[in-house]
């Protein structure tokens, strides 16, 4: 894996819900169908009110967002319990998400399924940071830099290897915990 990740950030308020990330009416895609997948990834975070965010994180009539780093607030993921949420974000091209804090249950379906690297902030980078704004990710020194300011991030730990191995069920069998 790359050490770095870099690009246009997208940037979300406090309490972004899996609805707003993937809308129920999508849960009947299957991540496993190729197909399917990068349909799912077409509607992630198509739930956001246009009044609060006109700009899309992935545009009308593409499956592929601009943006590899999505930056939330306090509370991110919270809502209903839906793998599908960190997957259509992985479908959609995104490579982390980085907010104050998240939900139990995305930050850990972001581990389980392997889509995206959950990174805890330090600051609250969505007050500080616009969509648009390129930034990039520093995964060996654990910080986030945007127009030559440095953000602390926290360590992903044993977080890192799972994410990166493609999931847990993945790791497990790199690691030799589960069979191949």
């Amino acid at each position: 894996m790359s050490k770095l990740i870099s690009g246009p950030a997208y940037v979300v308020e406090d309490n972004i819900d899996t609805d707003q990330i993937i809308p129920a009416q999508y849960l009947m895609l299957v991540p496993t169908v190729p197909a399917e997948y990068a349909k799912l990834g077409s509607y992630a975070m198509c739930g956001l009110p246009d009044s609060l965010y006109p700009t899309r994180f992935v545009e009308p009539g593409q499956i592929k967002t601009k943006y590899p780093i999505l930056i939330g607030g306090k509370n991110m993921g919270c809502g209903s319990s839906r793998e599908h949420a960190p997957i259509a974000l992985g479908a959609a091209g995104c490579k982390v998400v980085i907010a104050e804090t998240f939900a139990r249950i995305f930050f850990r379906n972001c581990v389980a399924t392997g889509e995206v690297f959950p990174y805890d902030s330090v600051d609250s980078l969505n007050k500080v940071i616009k969509t648009g704004d390129h930034v990039e990710v520093d995964f060996e020194k654990d910080q986030l830099t945007c127009q030559g300011k440095v953000f602390k991030l926290k360590p992903l730990g044993d977080v890192r290897p799972v994410v990166e191995a493609g999931g847990i069920f993945k790791y497990a069998r790199k690691v030799g915990m589960i069979p191949v």
